[in-house]
């Protein structure tokens, strides 16, 4: 595992032993990327399960200025941590060992808007999609933001979460992608 690009490009990052998390393949990382990239102007991103960090600290690298990360795992948190400290992240990084259920309550009363929302659950835990809908609801997404779902072919997600459409989805594998943005009243992305 590696930082794919960005500031921090070719960095190498620290893997969680054990089978406990599922670890988003680097070339996968670098196709989501590249659909929702491939750099950032800022922006705050939300790390849901976020395992080992790949997707936030990946965002972070990319430009965004701030990212939180949510992991219940006591070893994947300590090698979250370990990864953040590596790629010096520590200023701009929050990090929360948490349920992920609690941490999207805890969110909801905070004043955040979210740009960059990534979810990546536990493949047989499909119930925490709904986190999505409580942050789309609870109004915790910017207007342009862009929410990721990683899913296995098993799981149906919705067509859509409040204002935010299914844009794309890709399959790699037994992977799914899915991509949701705010069309707008004209049905395109507002930037």
């Amino acid at each position: 595992m590696r930082v794919v690009a960005g500031e921090r490009k070719g960095m190498p990052l620290k893997a969680i032993t054990g089978n406990t998390t599922r670890p988003t393949t680097d070339k996968i990382k670098e196709s989501i990327f590249n659909i929702i990239g491939p750099f950032f102007d800022g922006g705050i991103a939300v790390d849901l399960f976020a395992g080992s960090g790949g997707l936030g600290i990946e965002t972070l690298s990319r430009g965004a200025d701030r990212a939180l990360f949510i992991e219940k795992d006591s070893r994947a948190f300590q090698t979250l941590q370990e990864n953040i400290n590596k790629c010096r992240y520590e200023q701009v990084s929050e990090l929360f060992r948490a349920d992920a259920m609690r941490a999207v309550k805890a969110l909801l009363k905070r004043d955040i808007a979210i740009d960059y929302l990534f979810v990546d659950p536990p493949y047989h835990k499909s119930e925490y999609y709904d986190l999505v809908d409580a942050l789309v609801q609870g109004g915790k997404l910017a207007t342009n933001a862009i929410i990721l779902c990683e899913h296995s072919r098993e799981v149906t997600l919705p067509d859509s979460y409040g204002p935010f459409k299914l844009t794309r989805q890709e399959t790699y594998g037994s992977t799914i992608i899915s991509i949701y943005r705010d069309l707008g009243e004209e049905g395109e992305t507002i930037d």
